[in-house]
């Protein structure tokens, strides 16, 4: 399998697990060891988080707090450097509305940027931005 192949293969994985709220999974995919100081994650609306551990306690509290989640990937790209890789892709976001009592759901878009490093133990998600992408209602044909 290419590097490429492998990176797409693993930020589905992180999608997945977030999907199963599976903190173990989640847990696995982000570095560990000398770069764990290192780790950043911008959740949508957060200010950055720093260090491994800070980051995966607010998946935690993420998953804790999520009923349902879906996401359906595309536009998604990688760039490689020697010992790191870009991933970026928009996100196409199902997820249950909480509005109410009855069952229903609510679709979002974000984008991502997932930098991943290549360690000791295959590559290993680095650094995560999460954006949401903001729709414009207005009409363009306006004049």
């Amino acid at each position: 399998m290419s590097d490429e192949q492998r990176l797409i293969e693993l930020n589905e994985d992180f999608y997945a697990a977030f999907e199963a709220g599976d903190l173990d999974r989640m847990d696995r995919i982000w570095v560990n060891g000398e770069l764990a100081a290192s780790v950043t994650c911008v959740h949508p609306g957060w200010p950055a988080l720093r260090g491994r551990d800070e980051v995966l306690r607010s998946w935690a509290m993420i998953m804790a707090n999520t009923t349902y989640i879906q996401f359906v990937l595309t536009d998604v790209e990688v760039h490689l450097g020697t010992d790191f890789a870009v991933l970026t892709c928009v996100e196409n976001i199902l997820t249950d509305d909480d509005e109410d009592d009855a069952t229903t759901f609510a679709g979002a878009k974000g984008v991502a940027t997932n930098i991943f490093r290549r360690t000791e133990n295959g590559w290993q998600l680095w650094v995560r931005h999460g954006s949401p992408v903001i729709s414009d209602t207005s009409d363009d044909d306006e004049g």
